[in-house]
């Protein structure tokens, strides 16, 4: 089974709004473990870079002035990824401005169930847990200490760890108990939280109780005669 784990860079939020791609990279899985082949283009978006989206990948107008266009890039791009499932963090982002770019290309769009979602799958599997890319990373233990600025490849490259992890491991059909494979990553993380207690106060709460409260409570106690149990103990 062959799969491509895919990220791209942008100028924008919204291609309706004119924004562009500016870098595509992708990683190609075989039967859940990487090849070493590799596809990554930085683009011409044929527009300014705005500040925001320079803060985040740091791509900026000199640096892409000279790069192609996507037009010029497309066959090459649709023949790395063929017809593979493309594996996408927050697929919905990618997966529009990939139609948008094949679009104004010429190209006929990508199907959206060519595309799995690695933020869905997460969102499934720890159900009110952060699905950022840095926070499963940090949940399953994968190096992400080079990831300074986003980038497109770099970020496909740590998603196939993060992905594989996802799915059970580097090889999640060899299963020798019949029980769920789990990292060790994941297993120490479970188990503090199995373990997880509250720490001590480090001095009580103060008593909120009124000597209003305090004397309607004696007199219903006093009304309950000797065997009620509020005689017997104190709190």
């Amino acid at each position: 089974m062959r799969e491509i784990v895919l990220d791209t860079e942008t100028t924008g939020f919204e291609p309706s709004e004119g924004h562009r791609i500016v870098e595509i990279g992708a990683v190609e899985l075989l039967n859940h473990m990487p090849t070493g082949r590799t596809y990554h283009q930085y683009l011409n978006p044929e527009r300014s870079m705005p500040k925001e989206a320079f803060e985040v990948h740091g791509l900026g107008d000199d640096f892409l002035r000279d790069k192609p266009l996507f037009t010029h890039c497309a066959a090459d791009f649709l023949a790395f990824i063929g017809e593979a499932k493309l594996i996408i963090h927050n697929a919905a982002f990618d997966m529009k401005f990939l139609n948008a770019e094949l679009q104004k290309a010429g190209r006929p769009a990508l199907p959206w169930a060519q595309a799995i979602d690695t933020v869905a799958m997460a969102r499934a599997k720890f159900p009110g847990s952060p699905a950022s890319l840095d926070a499963l990373c940090r949940r399953f233990g994968v190096d992400n200490s080079k990831r300074e600025k986003h980038g497109a490849l770099l970020d496909s490259e740590i998603l196939a760890e993060v992905y594989l992890e996802l799915i059970g491991g580097r090889q999640p059909d060899l299963v020798l108990s019949g029980a769920p494979s789990q990292t060790k990553a994941q297993a120490k993380a479970d188990e503090m939280e199995a373990n997880w207690r509250p720490s001590a106060r480090p001095s009580p709460l103060p008593d909120r109780t009124t000597e209003a409260e305090l004397a309607a409570h004696a007199t219903m106690v006093s009304k309950m005669g000797d065997d009620a149990i509020w005689k017997k103990r104190t709190f």
